[in-house]
């Protein structure tokens, strides 16, 4: 447990970063479980749907700090690349 003010201020604000990306983080795993879905489902409109939602999410988290640049290049080249090969 901290003793100054300021560490436990410190303790307050990482809590609630930490909810904030594990929240973030969710919802683009979700997002890729959904293309995914429509992907094995072979309903081509779907999955470009559910594609444009997950570039959107993975950027949005990008930018927020919450993942890191390679790391999100990386998911949506392998999406695009799912993509493609169904196409």
């Amino acid at each position: 447990m901290s003793n100054n003010n300021s560490a436990k201020k410190r303790e307050r604000q990482n809590e609630v970063r930490r909810q904030r990306n594990h929240a973030v983080k969710s919802e683009v795993r979700t997002s890729v479980k959904k293309f995914e879905k429509a992907l094995a489902d072979n309903d081509k409109t779907a999955a470009e749907a559910q594609m444009a939602v997950c570039f959107k999410l993975l950027d949005s988290a990008t930018s927020k700090g919450v993942m890191p640049r390679n790391t999100t290049s990386r998911k949506k080249s392998r999406i695009y690349h799912a993509f493609s090969k169904l196409a």
